[in-house]
């Protein structure tokens, strides 16, 4: 059942630290349900001092509508308004396939795997 029969988010974040990233995961959703937990999440971790980074793990992220990509670049712009990069983890299945349909892969720094998003922020 989608979020909209529900009027419940489907989207799971949870955050952590490594060095100089902030680690933010997501799973599920990212529609307009979801948007108000991302926000409040990213609320938390904004002004953690010393965080160049900001690393989004999208790996288990199974859908993302229109509301969801602006939400994304918002977030982008908050990360260069703070002096901080996002890269975008785990882009793969549908949220490889959204970010070539729509050409904002070019927009964002995109790895194929967390892991190798990680390694590039601790280089």
């Amino acid at each position: 059942m989608s979020s909209e029969a529900t009027g419940k988010s489907t989207l799971i974040v949870s955050s952590g630290l490594s060095r100089d990233a902030v680690i933010i995961r997501l799973d599920g959703e990212i529609d307009a349900e979801a948007v108000p937990l991302l926000r409040e999440q990213l609320e938390r971790v904004w002004d953690i001092p010393g965080r160049r980074y900001l690393i989004l793990d999208l790996f288990g992220v199974d859908f993302c509508d229109s509301i969801g990509l602006n939400e994304l670049v918002d977030i982008m712009h908050g990360c260069e308004a703070r002096g901080m990069r996002l890269l975008l983890g785990g882009v793969q299945g549908v949220m490889a396939r959204v970010l070539y349909i729509t050409g904002l892969r070019n927009a964002f720094e995109v790895f194929d795997t967390f892991d190798d998003a990680l390694r590039h922020a601790h280089s």
